[in-house]
């Protein structure tokens, strides 16, 4: 079956979604929609389908399937809800907003709608991995994790958007592998004059396990280990370097360790980029199946709540209570 796509965005990462569509077996790219009349014209040529300066007038002549959202990154809630008012099937990127109560907004205005949101993080083949590991005791009772993720600002003027809008795939992704986080107690850096753009995090995990959360816009992507996650068990260690580049699992006692990394024909697990892919090879299904989403939207409030926790506690220099509600995962 061939699932008809729509893009809104014409940025960067939007280009990716275009590219992914369009070049798919089981999606047909349908339409892109912009603000900019020639820069959405150029986009829709050079993937061969249609440009649009209106959401509205797309979804008129296009009727698409499923339409996804990739905008600068505070510019999300409007779109959203013009596109939810219309009941169409969405897949939005992180962050999904700065305010919880936009957040909440868009979730109620959706209601049972297929409404889902890009942690793509999730799959990449290393995180796969690691999760099945987990899940099958590999590592025993879990008791501490480290992340630590940096690199250079977006173009957000949010005097928090490292916390918001980069570690979002702290958050869901610490959660996803360990559990709901039940408290957070952060200290942050304004050292640079562009806002809270060094973070440090001490967790409280609801299954007792305790971790660390390092993020930075002060630092760089050309380093080596831009990205770096830990989860140690009482029976085992595994890490993540560079989301997609390797994963190693240890056993506790043994000076031997099993190690995954793509091999020399294996370019696609190598992609970042491919983790997008990943993601739709089992949202489809589910979209088609009436299913609900693989990622929910509700995993972007999760998010977001988890980084106005760590906000307050650093505000007022205390340990802030998250609860121990997760995101719902299919």
């Amino acid at each position: 079956m061939i699932t008809r796509v729509a893009v809104v965005g014409t940025g960067v990462w939007a280009e990716q979604h275009a590219k992914l569509f369009a070049t798919r077996g089981d999606t047909e790219l349908v339409g892109v929609v912009g603000r900019h009349e020639e820069r959405t014209a150029e986009r829709a040529a050079k993937y061969r389908t249609r440009a649009y300066t209106s959401i509205d007038r797309m979804l008129d002549q296009e009727q698409p399937d499923l339409v996804t959202v990739s905008l600068p990154n505070e510019h999300h809630f409007e779109p959203t809800m013009q596109l939810l008012s219309r009941g169409v099937p969405l897949l939005v990127e992180k962050p999904l907003v700065f305010e919880l109560a936009q957040a909440d907004a868009l979730l109620d205005a959706a209601g049972e709608q297929f409404f889902a949101i890009n942690f793509n993080h999730r799959y990449a083949k290393t995180v796969q991995r690691g999760h099945a590991a987990i899940q099958a005791g590999e590592l025993g009772d879990l008791y501490f994790a480290t992340w630590r993720f940096g690199g250079e600002p977006g173009t957000s003027a949010h005097p928090h958007a490292q916390l918001i809008e980069t570690q979002c795939h702290a958050f869901d992704m610490l959660e996803f592998l360990l559990g709901p986080i039940a408290s957070v107690a952060a200290q942050m850096t304004n050292k640079s004059g562009a806002g809270y753009t060094t973070t440090a995090i001490a967790l409280e995990f609801a299954n007792g396990a305790v971790g660390t959360l390092l993020g930075s816009y002060d630092s760089s992507y050309a380093y080596p280990r831009t990205h770096y996650l830990e989860v140690n068990g009482d029976a085992g260690r595994l890490t993540i370097e560079d989301t997609v580049k390797r994963l190693t699992i240890s056993r506790a006692g043994k000076e031997a360790a099993s190690v995954w990394e793509a091999g020399f024909f294996n370019d696609e697990d190598r992609d970042f980029h491919a983790t997008f892919g990943g993601h739709l090879d089992v949202l489809l299904p589910a979209l088609f199946a009436g299913e609900r989403p693989p990622i929910h939207a509700n995993a972007g409030r999760r998010a977001l709540e988890l980084a106005l926790a760590s906000i307050e506690s650093f505000e007022t220099g205390s340990r802030v209570a998250t609860g121990s509600r997760v995101a719902t995962t299919d």
